[in-house]
């Protein structure tokens, strides 16, 4: 089977371009799948993660979101498409454009959307005037709509099926290959996030938390893993906010295993997120874990109070009080930790795998 993927970039730390290594590697490994990837403005150079050698790279120049823009892009996928006639093509990517694929492309070959994220998600902020509010109806409108024209609209879990109201909406999950038998620090006062540094990854969020934290628990340590981008100003919220000595920004890294292993407690403070690969990667390493419950990932995860703590989104004073909880009974850490582990049995890789083939093998059969 030959699988053309769309992503924009894969030269990130981000959980889309994790999920992809992982499940092409298995595609050509088990199955002998040529897979080809196309990639935007060189997005496939120096990828974070490693990728299997025999994949295909191809990559389109796309400037700015005009309308040129947009039939440049058309042009470059057509010839990219037509010149390979895959037997399925994958888009992994949440962006506007992404909607476009089916009406961009020659639609005797199956389209599969592969939605990582919330259909609420903003890139960012803005002001609640009556036209940002038409402007973002409008979308909504439009993506529920475009996600029709898919063969498959494939979701990551049940709340995110909620969003999506249609007949070729289906749920595959994402596999999760960390399973660690090693003893985590219990005893460790470090509490890690991970995320990619967007708006809707909420950092800037977690800081006006932990401000409150260091407060009540000036022994206690913040790490945030991420590239920092200039956009979000996070070093400067937290020199603002007073918790620079107690907060500390590290690179994203590929052996994350050991940082989980080396903490105490995992924080989530998304503004939206379609599954969350970091929180499940936490739970299956022992992590207790403290989340936003924001669309609309993590609440398919998390039970409240069992195998983690689900917050209110927002609620600033309901997350502290959550932490404190946490860093007061290292019993409890342990206990909330093994119910984690225990949890995430569903995430087994050749099942989740198995679904995947069998979507591409029915769908070439309908074709």
């Amino acid at each position: 089977m030959k699988l053309l993927y769309l992503i924009p970039s894969v030269n990130n730390a981000g959980g889309v371009a994790k999920i992809l290594a992982l499940k092409t590697h298995y595609f050509i490994e088990k199955w002998g799948y040529e897979i080809h990837v196309v990639t935007q403005n060189e997005g496939h150079k120096n990828p974070f993660f490693d990728f299997h050698p025999t994949i295909v790279w191809h990559d389109i120049e796309r400037k700015g979101q005009s309308l040129k823009a947009v039939f440049q892009y058309k042009k470059q996928l057509k010839e990219v498409a037509l010149s390979l006639q895959p037997d399925c093509i994958v888009v992994a990517d949440n962006g506007l454009k992404a909607y476009l694929v089916p009406f961009l492309l020659n639609k005797k070959i199956p389209i599969v959307f592969e939605c990582h994220g919330s259909k609420y998600q903003k890139e960012a902020p803005f002001s609640i005037s009556f036209l940002n509010k038409m402007k973002y109806n409008c979308t909504l409108w439009f993506k529920e709509w475009a996600a029709k024209q898919f063969d498959a609209f494939v979701v990551l879990n049940a709340e995110s099926a909620k969003e999506w109201p249609a007949s070729n909406c289906t749920i595959i999950t994402n596999p999760l290959v960390i399973r660690t038998a090693e003893k985590k620090q219990i005893s460790s006062k470090r509490v890690v996030a991970i995320a990619r540094n967007a708006y809707e990854k909420g950092l800037d969020r977690l800081l006006v938390i932990w401000q409150q934290v260091a407060k009540r628990q000036p022994e206690w340590e913040l790490c945030i893993y991420g590239v920092l981008n200039p956009e979000t100003q996070l070093l400067p919220l937290a020199q603002a906010l007073g918790v620079e000595s107690s907060v500390t920004f590290y690179p994203p890294v590929v052996a994350v295993e050991t940082v989980y292993l080396d903490s105490a407690v995992f924080v989530m403070t998304s503004r939206y997120e379609g599954l969350g690969l970091v929180l499940l990667e936490a739970m299956a390493s022992g992590l207790p874990c403290v989340a936003y419950d924001c669309p609309v990932g993590p609440r398919s995860i998390i039970t409240d109070g069992v195998n983690g703590f689900l917050v209110e989104d927002g609620n600033v004073e309901a997350f502290v009080e959550r932490l404190a909880l946490l860093f007061q009974d290292e019993k409890l850490r342990e206990t909330i930790g093994e119910n984690a582990q225990k949890s995430i049995a569903n995430y087994e890789l050749n099942t989740i795998m198995n679904q995947w083939k069998a979507l591409f093998d029915s769908l070439i059969i309908q074709r």
